[in-house]
């Protein structure tokens, strides 16, 4: 029976890959390039959850709305910016699934493409139905106008941070974490060790959530040209219905979403066309590449998941992905060996992970900027810990004002599983082991004092290495770094007052800088090309069902991603189909237990 089980399956999963390989194909052939209209309204549907990157997912094109990546976002803004083509951009916003940074990314770009002289609409049928809609509303007011269907609303209601804490739960189960960190704000351990927050966790999460509603109280204040304490008092009175809204000035105009494609047509002339803003992007890559031939290079490297040892992986279906060590260090020595490329830019979102992962790509940091190719990390989301580590030695860094970066620290530890299994399950052990230390990270009984004691210097090692590494690569003094370590969080605004970053924006400002350190002309045009290089999806898909050795740990080959299907996806993605996206969503949110705090 067992063995029929597993026939069927390996069956259903070569079908599901069939599957894949003809609907990539399709899409391949479907994106030839095709002319962008004499007068061009772009449309972007930015009520979207955005990855960093796709262009290492297979089955990024075969999404029906066409997202892409925030990369893609930002190239197809910047592009239209400078096309006169391009006459306007309709948005349609309003439960927006995206990072505080994310969004502020989003808003300098768009604030950009309005500067050029060209309007810039958001539509919304509601921002935030029977929820908070902040982080969307405050996306919405980089736009020239606002139009909100008549029956939504304005959930603009403040920020909430309100993280678990399962302690009790790991009693009644018989599970018993015993860890350790270093030192008081490093608080990930806290949902496990704690009922409520310590002094040290609330500090940090306040100081936090005041940042994050200052900078969306400013944004909204200037967008909606009103003052900040006019804009306090409105969000104390919130959420608004729409007419309510729109007597506050938080929209401009209460309608359909009919009525607002009018008033866009009727914006750009009778004889604009609408395109997809990612169409668009395809129908401009080939002249964009011709245009940049002989432009000056600059690396682009991403870091983007959780730290860990080994390749990098993505999964096709949720789009989440890991940052492995050997396909980062890989990728720098790439660009470094790459005698067109003047210089790396190093995007990160990553919440940390392994401290060894971390240290090798902290080196190969250290030996690009040695090798005479200048470093710039931007920080999208999060860039903590070792998200923070892999980023500390480039020359310059660069994060927005709501990024979550900081916590030099580090925790560690591990969970006595003896009561759940021996006496709730009734599971039982046994064991033969040879040396005092065999059973160290046995999760069937308790450090012993000694192992404890080396448990400590495992810290201790780590924490002593992290700060003074800090302090080298900020040129900050060690007495300095200690002061703002301790494993405590910061936005990118307030990070930047303590010297842990150099300077607030996104992937923009890292190419300026970038283009300075390497010694092109301010205006001149430069060619981002990515590391590892990037596949055609078919062939990444076949390398990740066939697999596909390099030759050595040199070669082009060894820098890929990794593409792997993991079975939470699977689940998920059964329910989406079984049931709907509402409530797959639901069950899989109930397992995410590492998220940060969010303002949606």
């Amino acid at each position: 029976m067992r063995h029929a089980i597993g026939r069927f399956l390996a069956w259903v999963g070569g079908l599901f890959l069939l599957v894949l390989f003809v609907a990539i194909a399709i899409a391949a052939f479907s994106s030839r390039e095709k002319a962008v209209p004499a007068r061009t309204i772009l449309e972007v549907n930015l009520e979207v959850e955005l990855q960093e990157d796709s262009q290492q997912n297979p089955l990024a094109k075969l999404r029906p709305d066409g997202a892409g990546s925030l990369r893609s976002l930002l190239v197809g803004l910047e592009r239209a910016a400078e096309d006169p083509r391009v006459v306007g951009l309709l948005a349609r916003l309003g439960q927006t699934k995206m990072g505080m940074a994310q969004v502020q990314e989003l808003r300098d770009a768009i604030r950009r493409f309005r500067d050029k002289g060209k309007f810039a609409l958001a539509y919304s049928e509601t921002f935030g139905e029977f929820g908070q809609g902040n982080s969307s509303y405050y996306l919405a007011t980089a736009f020239e106008q606002i139009w909100l269907q008549p029956s939504g609303d304005v959930g603009l209601t403040g920020v909430l941070m309100e993280p678990f804490f399962i302690k009790n739960a790991l009693e009644k189960l018989g599970l018993k974490p015993q860890m350790d960190q270093r030192y008081e704000y490093k608080n990930a351990m806290n949902m496990f060790t704690e009922n409520k927050f310590t002094p040290a966790h609330k500090e940090a999460l306040e100081k936090i959530a005041q940042g994050w509603y200052a900078q969306m109280v400013r944004g909204i204040a200037e967008g909606r040209k009103l003052q900040d304490g006019e804009v306090k008092a409105l969000v104390d009175r919130g959420p608004f219905l729409g007419p309510e809204a729109l007597k506050e000035k938080l929209v401009d105009q209460l309608g359909y979403r009919d009525e607002f494609m009018a008033k866009g047509r009727e914006r750009g002339g009778s004889d604009a066309q609408l395109l997809f803003l990612h169409k668009y992007v395809e129908r401009t890559d080939k002249a964009e590449k011709q245009r940049l031939k002989q432009a000056p290079t600059l690396a682009l490297i991403y870091g983007l998941g959780g730290v860990q040892r080994g390749k990098g992986e993505v999964d096709p279906l949720s789009g989440s992905s890991a940052l492995g060590s050997d396909t980062v260090t890989a990728a720098f020595r790439s660009a470094v060996a790459d005698k067109d490329v003047k210089a790396i830019v190093f995007r990160i979102d990553s919440p940390g992970g392994s401290y060894v992962a971390s240290d090798a790509v902290w080196r190969e940091v250290v030996r690009a900027r040695a090798a005479g190719k200048p470093v710039i990390a931007t920080m999208g989301n999060v860039a903590g810990s070792g998200g923070y580590f892999v980023a500390m030695a480039a020359d310059k860094i660069v994060a927005q004002p709501a990024t979550i970066t900081g916590s030099i620290g580090v925790l560690g530890g591990k969970f006595i599983t003896s009561e759940l299994l021996n006496n709730k399950l009734g599971v039982t052990q046994d064991r033969v082991a040879f040396g005092q230390h065999a059973g160290m990270w046995s999760t069937n009984r308790e450090f012993t004092p000694d192992e404890w004691v080396r448990f400590q210097a495992w810290l201790d090692r780590v924490y002593v290495d992290f700060t003074n590494k800090v302090a080298e690569g900020r040129k900050l003094p060690k007495d300095a770094v200690l002061k703002v370590a301790k494993g405590r969080i910061w936005t990118g605004e307030d990070a930047k007052g303590i010297g842990l970053v150099d300077e607030l924006g996104g992937l923009d400002v890292a190419v300026r800088l970038a283009r300075q350190a390497s010694g092109i002309a301010d205006g001149q045009p430069v060619a981002l090309k990515q590391f590892p290089a990037q596949k055609p999806p078919i062939a990444m898909l076949r390398d990740a069902v066939l697999g596909k050795d390099s030759d050595n740990s040199e070669s082009p080959a060894s820098t890929q991603v990794a593409v792997r299907v993991r079975p939470a996806t699977l689940l998920r993605a059964a329910l989406q189909a079984i049931f709907d996206d509402e409530i797959a969503g639901e069950a899989s949110g109930a397992l995410r237990m590492h998220d940060l705090p969010s303002t949606h």
